[in-house]
């Protein structure tokens, strides 16, 4: 046979036949990827859509007619709007409304008397205008006739368009533009500050040889096991109207910005440590021998050897401290005072006003700022160049007993912080009645006799972490190795890792806020599971799912595309190569993503404050609940409970995975 019968005709490609485990893996991404544009994308949508969303009154859409008293003759028919004109009873910004605004009629006309024999007569010139009686609603342009007793029952609803009014609306109200400005500073300030401290306590565990590195290291990863509802409460504590250290801020309160700031620092300190502590621990010792060999000083060499090569991990720390404070709900709605903030001022609009278009216009808001900083962490992440080569030295600190005293007494300064806001929150939580009597009880663990929840509200919590730590560990790992694993798929496995990558940018208050306006809606097919558990662990999957993501495709990225090609040499599905090879080698990641999953589930208040029901109330905002009720000592016993069962967590998970990884890692040693 001649050659030409092998030849491929010009400008034809010639596509491999998919194999059946190609078609099951990017069978198995659709399904994720469809999971994650139910769970995150349409319902943001949906919000973005109720933001743009405006009601306005239309007083010129609707006429009456008044009788005498005989009740036979009527006037002329008059719009509202004239009516207005005449007494200025709606001004301004109160035609605007809420979806489920209403404004009664009766105070149009000033001699009104439900008594009076006087008939009404009422419709509206529009086809679309509503308007109500009592509970009944009523369209159309036909006149209705109404007694005196049944017109004070009438309502007129708003009309719905779209724009940007209800931005216009935010941007004119001082109390809410302000927002932006306060949460900004807020953010600025504690970014500073924490990325500050946490760049020294990382510099004393990886640059001394100072003692006890292990505890506290330990104490600065405390924080991350209670919402950051607590050290607003312990401040409250220390600082607030019956505080013992009160003295302390020379008549400064400590409700608004200073205790804001100050409980930011606590709550964001140990993810600005574990960033910069990674980026400090990599270092080439040939630099700083370099250095000495200049006779450069200790100080010049701080500047042009150890911050240069730090920079990058002082950006992403700086990055994810704005986001995290700028984003954070419950630390200043217990701690704020009379401090707006974006994230309480959604909760204030949605749960207070029952404004749900002005909440989704916050949400917007906020989004944006948070949106600018991961895109910019980003940024700079993709800029970064390896520091390590293959000649590198590991560099190994020397003692120094002056600066080793100094770096263990400032350790110490900020352990006694971290552990003093624990320890007052502990203390606060068995006395029985402060600053008053101080003697020791367990009156405040009673909390079936708080508003919040109870007990049941905690184990609700555990019921939602186990769940979340199974299910999200399952999918966020599966899909992460479906993204790195399959063959070919270009454009669907991009899809796939921009919705995982989204998360990370958008607040649990919008996320909560969206779900509100997607699930709740009686047509949508998924209304099902709205006011259960399954929603709660839907969002809090989907809210912590970047990070998971990014931890499984680094423990994947390490795996060579050798084992896929082998296993297909061998003629063995993808499947078992999932259970039996990639599952053990990846399992330590996998343990992390659960336990991660877990701790969080236990603590986030801004993504499920608006999706709980009284059946599935949750351990941390029962927190918030009592607070608000003034129990705020039962508030700080049940902070505790969250802390110590997350710490419990953290020992069974460190156990666990010292015997399971023995057994099944210990190829590794070999």
């Amino acid at each position: 046979m001649s050659d030409a019968a092998y030849t491929i005709p010009e400008g034809k490609n010639i596509k491999g036949k998919l194999s059946r485990d190609d078609l099951i893996m990017r069978a198995s991404m659709i399904v994720i990827g469809l999971y994650l544009l139910v769970s995150m994308v349409l319902p943001l949508y949906a919000m973005l859509s109720k933001s743009v969303s405006t009601f306005r009154f239309d007083l010129a859409a609707f006429e009456v007619q008044v009788s005498d008293e005989s009740g036979a003759n009527f006037s002329e028919p008059v719009t509202f709007e004239t009516l207005n004109e005449r007494l200025g009873v709606v001004e301004g910004l109160d035609f605007i409304a809420g979806s489920d605004g209403r404004l009664g009629v009766t105070q149009f006309f000033p001699d009104f008397s439900f008594r009076s024999p006087v008939m009404y007569r009422i419709r509206s010139n529009q086809e679309d205008g509503r308007f109500l009686v009592g509970s009944t609603l009523h369209t159309g342009t036909e006149w209705l006739e109404l007694d005196s007793n049944t017109f004070r029952r009438v309502q007129l609803r708003p009309e719905q368009s779209y724009g940007l009014g209800n931005f216009k609306t935010y941007f004119s109200t001082p109390a809410l533009s302000d927002s932006i400005k306060n949460s900004v500073m807020i953010a600025v300030i504690s970014t500073i500050v924490t990325v500050s401290l946490a760049f020294w306590f990382a510099y004393a565990l990886n640059r001394s040889c100072m003692r006890f590195k292990g505890v506290f290291r330990l104490i600065a990863m405390a924080p991350i096991l209670v919402p950051s509802l607590l050290p607003g409460i312990a401040l409250v504590y220390l600082f607030g109207n019956q505080g013992f250290l009160k003295e302390l801020l020379m008549g400064a309160e400590i409700y608004g910005p200073i205790g804001i700031v100050i409980g930011s620092v606590f709550f964001t300190f140990p993810h600005a440590f574990i960033i910069i502590s990674t980026a400090l621990a990599i270092s080439d010792a040939r630099l700083y021998e370099a250095s000495v060999s200049l006779k450069a000083s200790a100080w010049r060499t701080f500047w042009t050897v150890t911050v240069p090569g730090a920079r990058y991990g002082l950006v992403s720390a700086a990055f994810v401290v704005f986001n995290l404070v700028i984003t954070d709900f419950g630390l200043p709605k217990v701690i704020g005072g009379q401090f707006n903030v974006l994230a309480v001022d959604i909760y204030k609009q949605v749960i207070g006003q029952q404004n749900f278009e002005m909440g989704a216009v916050v949400s917007v808001v906020l989004v944006l700022p948070a949106l600018l900083a991961f895109a910019l962490d980003r940024y700079v992440q993709s800029k970064q160049v390896a520091l390590l080569s293959a000649r590198s030295v590991p560099y190994e600190p020397t003692p120094n007993r002056r600066t080793d005293s100094i770096f263990f007494v400032y350790s110490c300064l900020v352990a006694v912080f971290i552990v003093g806001i624990l320890a007052v929150c502990q203390f606060a939580a068995l006395v029985k009645f402060w600053p008053y009597d101080l003697s020791f009880s367990l009156n405040n663990y009673r909390f079936n006799r708080m508003d919040g929840g109870g007990w049941a509200a905690y184990f609700n919590s555990i019921k939602l972490g186990l769940l979340t730590a199974v299910f999200g560990t399952a999918v966020v790992f599966f899909g992460a190795y479906l993204v790195e694993k399959s063959n070919g798929f270009r454009t669907g496995r991009t899809i796939f890792q921009m919705f995982a990558m989204m998360p990370m940018a958008i607040p649990g208050m919008v996320l909560g806020l969206a779900y509100i306006f997607f699930f709740n809606n009686p047509e949508n097919p998924f209304n099902f599971i709205y006011g259960t558990m399954t929603i709660l662990v839907v969002c809090t999957v989907t809210h912590f799912y970047t990070v998971s993501h990014l931890t499984a495709t680094t423990a994947l990225q390490q795996m060579d595309r050798e084992f896929e090609s082998v296993s297909a040499s061998l003629k063995q599905p993808t499947l078992k190569l999932f259970s039996r090879v990639t599952v053990p080698v990846c399992l330590p990641a996998i343990l992390d993503i659960s336990i991660y999953l877990f701790v969080n589930a236990m603590t986030t208040v801004s993504a499920v404050v608006f999706l709980y029901s009284h059946d599935t109330a949750l351990a941390s905002v029962a927190v918030l609940n009592m607070d608000d009720a003034g129990d705020i000592a039962p508030a700080a016993a049940m902070g505790m409970m969250i802390f110590y069962t997350n710490a419990g967590a953290r020992i069974l998970h460190l156990i666990a995975s010292r015997g399971i990884i023995g057994r099944t890692q210990a190829w590794r040693h070999r």
